[in-house]
């Protein structure tokens, strides 16, 4: 897996992938479609860094990070969405142990991420890869689980 920094030259993939989504769309905003204004405001910021996934030629999911979330001082991934024709074939984990790999690489010790209550599905898939829950905040009014990775070797 190759990740590419998202560019205003390749928004209109991000934003492809993002409406390929409609459901989650509606669960985090209400509606099924964003418009490429939202798209560039999401991954086009100096806060987080954005990119598109590659695999085998084919652009096939978005990732964000942010490095240091000032409200905790830890690392967080905003969000991993893989393109909805990629559901379900293995992608999403994939993309996400490619990742891990260059955070370690990083010398991150941990990662967090905050999945919206309502998203189960989501919430399912982080537990699976060894993310632990460890309490609930509040993002843009909706409820998020929040959910943390140690990322060290256990020796």
């Amino acid at each position: 897996m190759i990740f590419e920094p998202v560019t205003e030259l390749l928004i209109e993939l991000a934003l492809e992938i993002v409406n390929s989504n409609r459901r989650y769309n509606i669960l985090e905003n209400g509606h099924p479609i964003r418009s490429i204004e939202e798209v560039r405001k999401e991954f086009l910021n100096p806060n987080t860094e954005s990119f598109l996934i590659l695999y085998k030629n084919e652009y096939i999911g978005l990732i964000d990070f942010l490095a240091n979330n000032p409200n905790d001082n830890h690392p967080w991934l905003g969000l991993l969405m893989i393109h909805k024709d990629y559901h379900s074939l293995g992608y999403g984990k994939m993309a996400y142990a490619a990742f891990e790999e260059k955070l370690k690489q990083e010398n991150y010790d941990n990662v967090r991420i905050g999945v919206l209550q309502k998203n189960l599905k989501a919430q399912a898939f982080w537990k699976s890869l060894g993310f632990e829950y460890y309490g609930e905040s509040t993002w843009e009014g909706k409820v998020v689980n929040c959910f943390e990775k140690n990322l060290m070797d256990h020796c």
